[in-house]
C-alpha cells in the first residue's frame, strides 16, 4: 500500500490520499493521470493491467487501486 500511496503523492502531492474514496467522481485525478499510474503501477508491481479493469471503482481510491494490484498479482 505504501507504493501505491507514494505513486499517488508524486502526481498529486495536495491530495489525502489515505482518506480520499472519491478520486475519479471529483475528477481530483484525470485521464493523463490515470495513464502515468497504470504505466507507474505496471513498472513499481511487474504487472500488467488489462483495459477491462481500467474502470472508475479500480482508482477511485488507493485502497481500491491497492486491491487491484493485489488481485492481479494473485492472477499471475
Amino acid at each position: 500500500m505504501d507504493e501505491i500511496l507514494e505513486i499517488l503523492e508524486g502526481l498529486h502531492p495536495e491530495v489525502d490520499f489515505e482518506t480520499c474514496t472519491s478520486l475519479i467522481d471529483d475528477k481530483i485525478i484525470d485521464s493523463f493521470d490515470i495513464v502515468t499510474l497504470i504505466s507507474d503501477i505496471s513498472e513499481e508491481f511487474d504487472i500488467t493491467i488489462p483495459v477491462e479493469e481500467i474502470i472508475p471503482e479500480n482508482f477511485n481510491s488507493a485502497k481500491s487501486i491497492y486491491a487491484l494490484v493485489e488481485r492481479l498479482l494473485e492472477d499471475e
